[in-house]
């Protein structure tokens, strides 16, 4: 059952968290230089363990209950580094030296949207199931 759409959200979301981050940078910093995703160790973790928990549920399909679990911890881990990136940007300028957002920092937003779509469609595979169930 990997031909189901989740997997294709659910991999959408792998790419975006363990792929797409080494490529755009995060932030420019006060001299002009992107800041990526290798210098900063936090944001790095954070979005390793998504990608990996991303992954790990492509292929709970057997277990959608466990599978939905995964998209909700998923989404709070991505809300969390969300968070970790507001809380930077909107810090006293001088300690973090961020003069210029990038594109990196709004990757979690994206994984969110189909973290989000992803788990609609486990619990509608849920549902279906569990219709059919009642039908025996």
């Amino acid at each position: 059952m990997i031909q189901r759409i989740q997997t294709i959200y659910l991999f959408i979301a792998f790419l975006l968290s363990g792929v797409l981050i080494f490529f755009v940078p995060l932030w420019d910093n006060e001299a002009g230089e992107s800041v990526y995703v290798e210098d900063v160790i936090l944001a790095l973790a954070l979005f390793l363990i998504s990608a990996v928990i991303s992954l790990a549920s492509i292929f709970l399909y057997n277990n959608r209950k466990l599978q939905f679990v995964l998209g909700r911890v998923n989404i709070i881990l991505n809300f969390l580094l969300l968070g970790v990136f507001v809380y930077w940007s909107l810090m006293v300028p001088g300690e973090m030296e961020i003069s210029e957002k990038g594109i990196g920092m709004f990757i979690p937003v994206l994984s969110i949207v189909f973290l989000v779509l992803a788990n609609k469609a486990i619990k509608k595979d849920e549902d279906l199931v569990k219709s059919v169930d009642r039908l025996r």
